[in-house]
């Protein structure tokens, strides 16, 4: 594929994308989904194994649950994320990546994670001066899959036009959340079936994070 003209501003997922994350998220998720059984707002037979902490916050949402139950949910997750930033590396070629980028095009981190568990993860491993602006879930409508947290960053550089953006992520909600948002993706890392099986259609794929430079 040859070089994308006209990109401006790049937003990356946070967790396996530029972070080697410790956040264990199959825990983050069990330990929410019993506390929302609790309540009652998940039956026996809900399929946990198919779905993400957002997307399972997003049901119960929908669903009726109280703003009360879903910080006390939030808060569970919080507790996870921060767990999971200590000690926290980088992806190999991130800061490489990172530095070479820096002042060439906006810079945007959109993470589901607590915006202060982000600015903490980023501070830590040295990048977060190379980014412009850093959208957590508080910035956010709807978590990922949504497509809020790319939006909330379009908005936030109005000058920047729809087809100047490229979006970069490992999951298929940054995925879904992209496309929605009209922004390109390039999906890293390890592309399960689950990308193909939610309608996610990266336009390209890369292994390691300096094979972004092939595109931009």
């Amino acid at each position: 594929m040859n070089k994308l003209i006209g990109i401006q501003g790049l937003i990356f997922d946070m967790d396996n994308t530029l972070l080697e994350s410790r956040i264990h998220f199959k825990a983050m998720k069990e330990e929410i989904a019993f506390f929302l059984a609790n309540r009652g707002y998940l039956p026996d037979s809900f399929p946990l194994e198919t779905h993400t902490t957002s997307t399972l916050l997003a049901y119960v949402q929908e669903r009726g649950a109280s703003k009360e139950t879903l910080d006390d949910a939030l808060r569970i997750a919080e507790k996870h994320e921060l767990q999971g930033m200590e000690g926290a590396d980088l992806e190999a070629g991130a800061a490489q990546l990172i530095a070479s980028l820096h002042g060439r095009y906006k810079l945007v981190i959109v993470t589901n994670n607590a915006h202060a568990a982000a600015v903490r993860a980023l501070d830590l491993t040295g990048i977060k001066n190379r980014f412009d602006y850093i959208v957590g879930r508080e910035q956010m409508t709807a978590m990922k899959p949504s497509p809020s947290g790319y939006l909330t960053a379009k908005q936030h550089f109005p000058h920047i036009p729809d087809q100047g953006w490229l979006s970069i992520g490992d999951s298929w909600i940054d995925g879904r959340a992209s496309m929605e948002a009209q922004i390109p993706f390039i999906s890293y890392g390890k592309m399960g079936n689950s990308m193909v099986d939610k309608g996610v259609k990266p336009i390209a794929h890369i292994d390691k994070l300096l094979s972004l430079l092939d595109y931009v």
